[in-house]
């Protein structure tokens, strides 16, 4: 009992915790410490997501090829002070093991892991940054090390130095004596005056990827032996933002709140995340142009207390994560676990691209007017009714109803896919006491003829893609109950004029005309020409995928255009992308001046005696 009594006078001395059980004794507890703290790196292979920073210094130290002022810059949390620390006990180490690691059995490590090491000094220029401070460091820098081969001296957020300490600073900084080594280390490079910079060598710490962090935070929960789902380790890495320090302590708070559980569903409550879920039903209902059901998630989120500033930009970057997960070779930017990916990609395929990009403009805009609103409330519910209005039906500033955006396939079950609009023959009214036999119905066909009922002239069907539609001025007349007894002969709606190039050269005129509203694809229109393929068939060359998407999206007005002039339903126009040369049209500037230099070389003297350039 006397020696549990002296082991308790230490521990309170020494200010640990102890714990009195039910026997009388004393018990030691063992401190928490963050995780943030207790799994700081102490090794170059320990620091997280800088491994080719990392390696640099290795071999700088391999080769003994140090330099006197290195500058560590970089966001929160990615390490710096942990690599400068890293560093210092690393070149003062006497027993380097063969993967360029500090031995921590020598003098020097063992006095650097006790905090008791006279060779390295670390300054927070926060606190000390004025021109008094910088000159008692100068005279450290003067006392040769006791142990080791180098003085390191850390000064951290070497930002806040003032001007003058900086002007102080400049000479040691520049000529210090051989055994001194500076690191310094910033989150505001900017900040620090160009005198500096050119005396340091620059190390740019990178953002910690999401894939990193939640690797790492994965093995903490190993060795805590704490339960996480991945997508809960996905919201918390999303959070910290690029920053490990960060990631940690979020982590601890979520494994404090959620008893050592760490769930998706404690992690989006404890860091009050919007779920996803909202983001997924919002894209069903624009899909299905339910605007009645955007507008009561939207009242949902409000109720949940979440800020319509927060919502609309994390709407925002989820059409940015769908945008991106659409292709396979953007697919990579999307910063998510392999299953999210996959999700993501699947769900962006279903819709078409350019729903996703003016989605995300719409978003922006929200975003830009948010603070000037006076109403913020009905901003946001505006740019939700926008964004189920974008695959809507209605008419385009032509007065066409078609070629409008529509998806690919429909989310919901809710919203079927939309079906052919078949024109049925009109079947006779059957009669009490009939005098003659009836006229016998039309056999069914794709293209069914009309009788001609004095219908305005646009009510007329064509046939799209195996398609056949009916224009709005059909759907508003009546069909007849009755034939009527003088009405002629049904007409053939399919038209086989002959037509030569020099008619269609002459109808493409008409066409560029058409669209007065928009000039980007009127200047791509005007900047190309159908080349007949075979018989009927036409092909519009254009120079980017975005101009074939911008002329995709009227396509179908364009060929009703072109068959209506040629008297021709056969035509059909298709858009391509040059994969050889780039046709003149679409040139840039530079390679229209390399052209007219290779045909001109007087012009090509011109520019180089008078040492001209493109503005």
């Amino acid at each position: 009992m006397a020696s549990e009594w002296v082991v308790a006078k230490k521990c309170l001395y020494l200010h640990l915790p102890l714990a009195l059980t039910s026997g009388g004794s004393f018990l030691y507890m063992e401190q928490y410490i963050v995780s943030a703290r207790k799994y700081r790196p102490s090794t170059f292979a320990s620091v997280v997501g800088q491994q080719a920073l990392t390696g640099t210094l290795k071999n700088a130290i391999a080769t003994d090829r140090l330099a006197h002022a290195y500058l560590f810059c970089g966001s929160r949390g990615v390490g710096k002070t942990s690599c400068a620390r890293i560093f210092a006990k690393t070149i003062n180490c006497t027993a380097r093991t063969p993967q360029g690691e500090a031995c921590n059995q020598c003098d020097s490590c063992r006095q650097f892991n006790e905090n008791r090491s006279m060779n390295i000094i670390e300054l927070d220029a926060a606190s000390n940054n004025g021109v008094d401070d910088i000159r008692q460091l100068v005279d450290q820098v003067m006392v040769p090390p006791s142990v080791g081969r180098y003085r390191v001296f850390i000064i951290d957020e070497v930002h806040m130095l003032s001007q003058s300490a900086f002007n102080a600073f400049l000479k040691t900084l520049e000529e210090p004596p051989s055994y001194v080594v500076f690191i310094l280390a910033t989150t505001e490079k900017h900040k620090i005056i160009p005198t500096i910079l050119s005396r340091c060598q620059i190390y740019d710490f990178n953002r910690i990827s999401i894939a990193d962090m939640v690797k790492h935070m994965q093995a903490v929960a190993a060795n805590e032996g704490i339960e996480t789902e991945p997508a809960a380790l996905n919201v918390i890495a999303r959070k910290a933002d690029g920053a490990m320090r960060d990631a940690l302590s979020i982590f601890d708070q979520v494994a404090a709140s959620s008893r050592g559980k760490i769930t998706y569903q404690a992690t989006i409550e404890n860091l009050n995340v919007l779920d996803q879920s909202y983001y997924n039903r919002l894209v069903d209902a624009f899909v299905a142009q339910d605007v009645a059901t955007s507008l009561l998630i939207y009242k949902e989120i409000r109720e949940k207390g979440f800020d319509s500033q927060f919502f609309i930009n994390g709407l925002g970057l989820y059409l940015r994560d769908l945008m991106v997960a659409a292709n396979p070779a953007t697919l990579t930017l999307l910063e998510a676990t392999d299953d999210v990916r996959q999700q993501m990609a699947e769900r962006a395929a279903k819709l078409h691209p350019t729903f996703l990009y003016k989605a995300m403009s719409l978003c922006n805009d929200a975003d830009f007017n948010f603070r000037q609103a006076s109403n913020k409330q009905f901003l946001i519910e505006l740019t939700l009714i926008k964004l189920c209005q974008l695959l809507s039906p209605s008419p385009d500033e032509s007065g066409s109803d078609e070629g409008q955006m529509r998806p690919l396939e429909s989310f919901t079950t809710s919203s079927p896919a939309p079906h052919p609009i078949d024109i049925p023959a009109p079947q006779p009214a059957p009669a009490a006491a009939p005098t003659k036999a009836p006229t016998p119905a039309a056999p069914a066909a794709v293209h069914a003829p009309v009788q001609p009922v004095a219908p305005p002239p646009a009510a007329t069907a064509y046939s799209l893609g195996g398609l056949s539609l009916r224009s709005r001025g059909a759907s508003a007349a009546k069909a007849p109950t009755e034939p009527s007894p003088a009405a002629p002969a049904p007409v053939e709606l399919h038209r086989s004029k002959p037509y030569s190039d020099a008619d269609v050269e002459r109808a493409w005129g008409t066409v560029r005309r058409s669209f007065p509203a928009e000039p980007m694809l009127t200047g791509i229109i005007e900047a190309a020409v159908p080349a007949r393929k075979d018989g009927d068939s036409f092909e519009l060359a254009v120079g980017t995928p975005m101009q074939a998407d911008i002329v995709g999206k009227q396509l179908a007005t364009i060929n009703r255009t072109l068959r209506n002039l040629l008297e021709n339903d056969s035509v059909e126009l298709t858009v391509a992308v040059c994969e050889g040369e780039i046709p003149p049209a679409f040139w840039t500037d530079a390679q229209v001046l390399d052209h007219i230099v290779a045909n001109h070389p007087a012009v090509g003297q011109l520019i180089n005696k008078y040492k001209l350039r493109l503005d």
